[in-house]
């Protein structure tokens, strides 16, 4: 067999023609008249293909993954094995008396999520943290439109995930952005400026996308309210605060929480996910249908919410993520706030130990990430941000989020989360202390970095305004 494929070796790993098989009833039109042009590999040599291809990638097995704002931390392996169990394999379309061990667990998951963040009411539905944003924002929004209020505004601060404005805008809702004070927080005067009747909500990250808390959350909440207002709890970063407080606590209305990113589920690669949403008891009407209910009896999908702003996900979202989740929550429990308390201090202690070496525009205790730049060394020796993520890719660990959140030039977001060792997170600090030295001893190392790894340096920019996407082959892969 002729392909193109350049480890075709003429060594058949399957035989996909059954030279006994009836295909009479198929019309000749549907009939290839040539070959396929599949690759020839025996089965081993496809193992080795795919096992090459995995071995380019960087995952949490291999080495750190300090991604600030992703919490890329280690999932235990059994949740895996328990969202595969057989009895969870069942057809979405399969009716509720034959799926009350499913119902159950989202039933089960549903009250424990709302006992960790305080709320009254949620959905399961949501399938990502942004699906989550839009879902709070069409409540947010069902709410007054229910209620008479042409609201038409969302208050966003300028160190918002960019997928907040995003969600407001999709809703139908005019953004404001507001800025920021020397503390890094929502600046209260900044925010009385722009309170009008026309306001509907303001959404809000806490801690905030630079690890800060947002110590006067509820002034927020107070002159939000009274000027009937709703407020919108961002759970990225849910993980800094578990078993401490909650957004109930803090005054907030909606909240979306991020279970791929807190409750254990391999985090990358754009999914899966699952972007629960819950809300305070007066908006519990317009969440999406169904929700888990139990009559006493039995375990059922309820549909009957007439002010609800329907469905926003096919069937019931991504069940797989609600039983890792749930798995997660019921082997954590009270430790649950162990994980907050961990990740805290795995912060606190990378900042600390970092902050001598590098840019720290605010100087607070920070939560469970924190925000470090590569200014001095930009200014010193011309070295960018970039620059520093791409030599530590040379030392097996993943780079930390860069350039973001906006209003911080030449951030660097690390997150080391709860999982980590202090020798791993000494290791880091090495690294970080190594790379900041041959900013000044060996300059061009790092202009040139990364030196180890499959890709070496390549040119961003023209890769992305002139991307060459035809395939010519690559005889070792």
């Amino acid at each position: 067999m002729k392909t193109i494929f350049e480890k075709s070796s003429g060594v058949d790993g399957i035989t996909l023609t059954d030279s006994e098989a009836n295909i009479n009833f198929i019309d000749k039109s549907y009939l290839r008249n040539g070959e396929v042009g599949l690759p020839c590999v025996s089965e081993l040599d496809v193992m080795r293909h795919y096992k090459c291809l995995s071995d380019m990638n960087f995952c949490i097995e291999k080495g750190f993954y300090p991604l600030g704002s992703c919490t890329m931390k280690y999932n235990p392996k059994v949740n895996e094995f328990l969202a595969g169990l057989d009895g969870f394999n069942i057809h979405p379309e399969v009716k509720d008396d034959f799926a009350q061990g499913a119902l159950e667990l989202m039933y089960n998951l549903q009250n424990a999520l709302l006992k960790i963040t305080g709320m009254d009411a949620i959905t399961l539905q949501p399938s990502a943290g942004a699906h989550g944003e839009m879902t709070g924002m069409m409540i947010i929004r069902k709410y007054f439109d229910n209620i008479g209020e042409k609201r038409s505004k969302v208050i966003i601060p300028d160190s918002a995930h960019g997928t907040n404005p995003a969600s407001a805008k999709m809703a139908g809702f005019d953004v404001v952005e507001i800025k920021s004070n020397s503390k890094g927080q929502v600046d209260i005067e900044a925010l009385k400026a722009v309170l009008s009747p026309d306001v509907a909500a303001i959404m809000m990250t806490n801690p905030n996308t630079l690890g800060i808390f947002e110590e006067n959350v509820k002034q927020v909440s107070e002159l939000m309210h009274e000027n009937g207002s709703l407020l919108y709890y961002d759970g990225a970063n849910f993980n800094a605060i578990m078993g401490y407080t909650n957004p109930k606590l803090m005054g907030f209305d909606v909240v979306h929480l991020n279970l791929h990113k807190t409750f254990s589920t391999p985090h990358g690669g754009g999914g899966p996910g699952a972007g629960v949403v819950a809300v305070i008891d007066k908006l519990a009407k317009f969440l999406p249908v169904p929700v888990i209910d139990f009559d006493g009896e039995r375990y059922y999908r309820n549909y009957k919410l007439p002010d609800s702003i329907g469905n926003v996900k096919d069937f019931f979202g991504n069940f797989s993520i609600l039983v890792r989740a749930y798995a997660y929550i019921l082997m954590m429990g009270n430790n649950l706030k162990n994980v907050s308390e961990n990740a805290v201090l795995n912060a606190n202690y990378l900042k600390e130990k970092l902050k001598k070496y590098y840019n720290l525009p605010y100087d607070e205790p920070c939560m469970h990430e924190f925000v470090i730049t590569g200014e001095k060394q930009k200014e010193e020796k011309g070295i960018s941000t970039l620059n520093i993520a791409k030599a530590l890719m040379d030392e097996n660990t993943h780079p930390p989020t860069v350039y973001f959140p906006l209003i911080v030039h030449e951030a660097m977001m690390i997150e080391p989360t709860e999982s980590e060792s202090k020798e791993i997170l000494d290791e880091f600090v090495n690294t970080m202390i190594k790379i900041a030295k041959e900013c000044n001893s060996d300059s061009q190392k790092i202009l040139s970095a990364p030196h180890n790894t499959c890709v070496k340096k390549i040119d961003e920019v023209s890769a992305a305004r002139y991307p060459d996407l035809n395939y010519k082959g690559n005889k070792n892969v």
